[in-house]
């Protein structure tokens, strides 16, 4: 059975579905274990979000083995009328952790700052 994380208090800005495609832009051989312990999901939320995001069309998969190798398809549109004409590419040029020059250190509270 899943172990279910401790789960978040409070709103955020992301939805499960972009962290879960941020941590694959991360890492395209993650295994859902730790795609699910790094987003704080459960193992099963995270199947479900990546089956999502593959009928969607913004992720596929290659079998490897026993494991999986994710493709993301930069080039798909965001579905939400708001962000109409903003690509999947710039989403996750915000998001993804190995982005050179994403963000400065955290500051002596533990917070990040944007480089401007």
């Amino acid at each position: 059975m899943d172990e279910v994380p401790e789960p978040h208090t409070g709103w955020t800005f992301l939805t499960n579905h972009a962290r879960v495609l941020a941590a694959i832009a991360d890492n395209r051989n993650a295994r859902i274990r730790d795609i699910a312990a790094h987003c704080r999901l459960t193992e099963r939320a995270v199947q479900k979000i990546i089956a999502d995001l593959e009928q969607g069309g913004y992720l596929s998969h290659v079998k490897e083995g026993r494991s999986n190798s994710y493709r993301i398809e930069p080039g798909e549109v965001l579905r939400h009328p708001a962000e109409s004409g903003l690509a999947v590419a710039s989403l996750l040029s915000l998001l993804a952790r190995n982005e050179a020059g994403r963000a400065t250190p955290p500051d002596a509270g533990g917070r990040r700052q944007a480089r401007v």
